[in-house]
């Protein structure tokens, strides 16, 4: 959708609720987002993967991917640009376009098969797992929390049985903190855990990314079950 596209639809929105206006105000102003068009990616969400890489540097030629929650490909997307040669896997629940270099899966990455079915179509153990998922908020920032903070549990617990000796996982939290629990995990875990908001990440938002590298290469047990 272009611009110009964006600017017709919010002056023509008289039955849109005012959230969704600003929603649209915000889209059209938003430099990221005009420059996704640009550059052809599927979301303005390729900048943040973009700049924590640029960072933090885990996305190396020849590495192995899995891109969790992928729809709608915008960091599987900058994955293939910056692994080359590699082998990128993307999984969402939902029905997505395919991203010329990577593979797309559609399914559950919680299922039994999932780590075995991203472990063949990666043709070893990944190198690199990321998530950029987001729990559907409620407006109760207590209950958010646990939500968003559940998400990254799961995403972590399934990193810990793909990823190879010294690995990386990197995931969106919320400020407020990586809870203790968590937190404790991933320093057991890996060797360096770090926050960063990158540029990309709207000021307002609350969103933050964990970025845990030099994974020890075998899971060390400690989140709480269920």
């Amino acid at each position: 959708m272009t611009v110009r596209m964006l600017v017709e639809k919010v002056r023509t929105a008289k039955k849109r609720s005012k959230s969704s206006n600003r929603w649209l105000e915000r889209q059209i102003n938003d430099p990221y987002v005009k420059e996704a068009q640009r550059q052809g990616y599927r979301s303005r969400a390729a900048f943040k993967l973009k700049e924590l890489d640029d960072r933090f540097h885990f996305l190396k030629a020849g590495s192995r991917v899995v891109d969790l929650g992928a729809a709608p490909g915008g960091w599987t997307q900058v994955v293939v640009e910056r692994v080359k040669r590699g082998r990128v896997v993307g999984i969402d629940i939902l029905e997505w376009d395919p991203v010329p270099g990577a593979t797309a899966l559609v399914g559950d990455f919680l299922e039994d098969d999932a780590p075995e079915r991203l472990r063949a179509a990666l043709d070893g153990p990944a190198d690199v797992v990321l998530s950029d998922m987001a729990a559907p908020t409620t407006g109760h920032p207590p209950t958010d929390h646990l939500r968003i903070i559940g998400l990254v549990e799961v995403a972590l617990h399934f990193a810990l049985e793909v990823l190879a000796p010294n690995g990386t996982f990197v995931a969106k939290v919320f400020q407020g903190g990586t809870e203790k629990t968590l937190l404790d995990q991933l320093k057991r875990n890996f060797t360096q855990v770090r926050h960063a908001k990158p540029p990309a990440s709207r000021r307002e938002s609350a969103e933050t990314y964990v970025v845990a590298t030099g994974f020890r290469g075998q899971a060390v047990p400690g989140l709480r079950d269920g």
